[in-house]
């Protein structure tokens, strides 16, 4: 979508738009609320300090529109073909490799009781699964920074492939 266009759109699908970027109504309201955007740069410099200021509740809440790594996000979910587009690796690999998401994704959340996030794109399957392994080693505070960090990225990187000048 170009800048202009995300500029003239209804506040409704302005915010419908947002919304596919990250599951957090703060964020969306930020971006609906600071339109017009001179450029793309400045939309991303004002999403880059919205996504800055998230709560660990906002963090928790945002979670519960990402499918776990390996599996299909609800098509009802506004970010659903987003994360089919993230997760295209890890949905070719093998099922051996596959399995072994599986596996660390219930160990990680009964040890974290939520999801493993991270940012998926550009990363193989075997990068994504050391980084699970990697992180199952961390106490929760450090980990729930970790996946604001990984939250970040990942809503930047969808406003970066769904805007151009």
């Amino acid at each position: 979508m170009l800048i202009n266009d995300y500029n003239r759109l209804s506040e409704a699908d302005a915010a419908d738009f947002a919304a596919t970027l990250v599951a957090i109504p703060a964020f969306t309201t930020a971006l609906v609320e600071s339109r017009p955007f001179a450029s793309k740069a400045a939309m991303r410099e004002r999403a880059a300090d919205a996504a800055a200021a998230w709560s660990q509740t906002e963090v928790q809440l945002a979670l519960s529109g990402h499918p776990r790594i390996g599996e299909r996000a609800s098509a009802a979910e506004p970010g659903a073909g987003h994360s089919a587009r993230e997760q295209g690796a890890v949905a070719a690999a093998g099922d051996e490799l596959r399995q072994r998401i599986a596996e660390g994704n219930r160990r990680y959340e009964a040890r974290f009781d939520r999801i493993f996030l991270v940012r998926a794109a550009g990363r193989s399957p075997d990068r994504i699964l050391a980084q699970l392994e990697e992180r199952l080693g961390n106490d929760d505070a450090t980990e729930l920074a970790v996946v604001a960090s990984e939250l970040r990225d990942i809503t930047l990187l969808r406003l970066d492939e769904s805007v151009t000048e």
